[in-house]
């Protein structure tokens, strides 16, 4: 098994309150990882850290190393930039720019120095393709991404994530917003997608965690209580906060 990122003993404040406590994980390549776990128990706080996403937040202090292709995300000689390429996030609630279909998708490639239109047009037709949505939009590409439905815009941001083509997709709870047929839609193209990237998904979803997930890692108060193949976990968990957690007796 090829390990795409690996964290070593992550640790994080907010200000005085610490969210992440000596978090170890592998996070394999062309898998797609679980991170589950009760409210406000760090896994999304974890999400971020994997792009350094939680720079934004003023307050906050990070020890350990996270490691992608072996080198840490944290190393000061790191573009964010570029590290946000490779590892790309789709958010809890789509968000895409108040701008047209097309230019959504064209957003990344563009700001990192793509401007033949020709290329473009490649680029935008191949991710909308990936993320099953081209024959839905294909003829509306100049469009207003904003009127959408919520599963339509919560491809397209996957669309948008994908159109530069990162190595690790992050998804913060994709689908909590959308109705059950445009889970399904998300579920089966994360199952594409894996193929050919590294998934992590934070979901408080449990059926959704075993349908399409290879390893799933159990947060609790800021630990990562368990960490197995999917099965493993559900089925025979080896903590009993695991098992109770599963079981729905707390969460």
């Amino acid at each position: 098994m090829d390990l795409k990122m690996n964290t070593k003993n992550v640790n994080l404040w907010y200000g005085e309150k610490r969210a992440l406590k000596g978090i170890n994980l592998p996070i394999y390549e062309k898998k797609i990882t679980a991170l589950i776990g009760p409210s406000g128990c760090g896994k999304s706080t974890f999400l971020r850290c994997l792009n350094r996403m939680n720079d934004l937040i003023p307050t906050v202090k990070i020890e350990g190393e996270i490691l992608l292709d072996g080198k840490n995300v944290y190393d000061k000689d790191v573009d964010v930039v570029e590290l946000r390429k490779r590892v790309g996030m789709v958010f809890q609630k789509p968000n895409p720019f108040p701008m047209s279909i097309y230019d959504n998708v064209a957003y990344g490639p563009r700001i990192h120095g793509i401007t033949d239109k020709k290329t473009l047009d490649e680029i935008v037709e191949w991710a909308l393709k990936k993320a099953a949505l081209w024959d839905e939009v294909k003829d509306d590409l100049k469009k207003s991404a904003l009127g959408l439905s919520g599963g339509q815009q919560q491809r397209l941001c996957i669309a948008r994530t994908i159109a530069v083509k990162p190595e690790v997709i992050l998804m913060d709870e994709p689908t909590s917003a959308l109705d059950p047929i445009s889970t399904l839609k998300i579920e089966d193209l994360m199952a594409e997608l894996k193929k050919d990237y590294t998934i992590v998904i934070v979901t408080h979803n449990m059926q959704q965690a075993s349908r399409i997930s290879d390893y799933t890692g159990f947060f609790l108060m800021g630990r990562l209580i368990e960490f197995n193949k999917t099965e493993k976990i559900f089925l025979e968990p080896e903590k009993k906060e695991t098992e109770n957690y599963i079981r729905g007796l707390f969460g």
